[in-house]
């Protein structure tokens, strides 16, 4: 059984401590108050709380350490400590449909002896199944205490990849479609769930094989990239490269099929 690292507990208790509003408000979704942040980009009084639920319960454990927040923006801290990512409900516009699909995903941002940003310890919680995916950056990713990995599944044809799609005001769907054609006639299947911070935990968990998005943000993905790598798979941007957040372009799958997904989506775009 694994044993919680002290941030890995810091991240676990800010986030159940947040869930019980987040399933009580989803409960009541038709009561929420709603308002519009962009095009189809809702933002919920529930959203609001669970943020700062979890930004006090990380401020009383590191009072230093800075934080990214999706609706909050940045909160300043010691830019020589570390500092926390948080998306606090990745999947807002399914919560607000009233789709049992969504999570909260917190993340810290280290860096290495050379000063390069890197995510040290993630965490992806889904209110609703109470699936606590955590990573620690060389101790591997677990679901709760069960260790995870990647598929090991080394076909295409037999292959199911997580994405997502570009809707009203968000993403390009020029893009996407030259993508998706390559991609779809070769695969089992393709599923758009609506987070992808659980997609890419479920790429870590095995239950996708792989999965491709662009215009995402790093609270977004933070969590899951480092849950996909130390489950020993690979993500990269559409090049091939180590520019995820830059780009804001993610693939991840294992080591085989990491390599047959790029070549298709490589080719698509060319």
């Amino acid at each position: 059984m694994a044993a919680y690292s002290g941030l890995i507990t810091v991240m676990t208790r800010a986030a159940r401590k947040a869930a019980p509003r987040l399933r009580r408000d989803f409960g009541e979704v038709e009561q929420l108050q709603v308002s519009r942040k962009g095009p189809a980009d809702f933002v919920s009084m529930a959203d609001r709380r669970a943020e700062q639920t979890i930004i006090e319960e990380l401020r009383n454990a590191r009072p230093d350490w800075g934080i990214q927040c999706e609706e909050s923006g940045i909160v300043e801290g010691n830019p020589d400590k570390p500092r926390w990512i948080v998306d606090p409900l990745d999947g807002t516009t399914n919560f607000l449909h009233g789709v049992p699909h969504f999570a909260i995903s917190i993340a810290v941002e280290d860096k290495t002896p050379a000063g390069k940003p890197e995510i040290s310890h993630g965490l992806v919680y889904q209110p609703i199944t109470d699936e606590s995916f955590w990573a620690e950056k060389g101790r591997g990713a677990w679901l709760h205490d069960r260790r995870l990995r990647v598929s090991a599944r080394r076909n295409l044809d037999e292959a199911m990849v997580g994405t997502g799609i570009p809707h009203f005001g968000r993403g390009n769907v020029a893009s996407w479609s030259r993508i998706f054609g390559a991609i779809a006639p070769e695969v089992a299947g393709i599923r758009r769930m609506g987070s992808a911070a659980l997609d890419l935990a479920w790429v870590a968990a095995g239950r996708y094989d792989g999965f491709w998005e662009e215009d995402l943000d790093i609270w977004d993905t933070a969590a899951g990239m480092l849950l996909v790598r130390e489950a020993g798979g690979f993500v990269s941007d559409y090049r091939g490269q180590d520019r995820m957040v830059e780009r804001r372009q993610y693939l991840a799958a294992n080591g085989e099929l990491h390599s047959k997904l790029h070549k298709l989506l490589a080719g698509a775009l060319r």
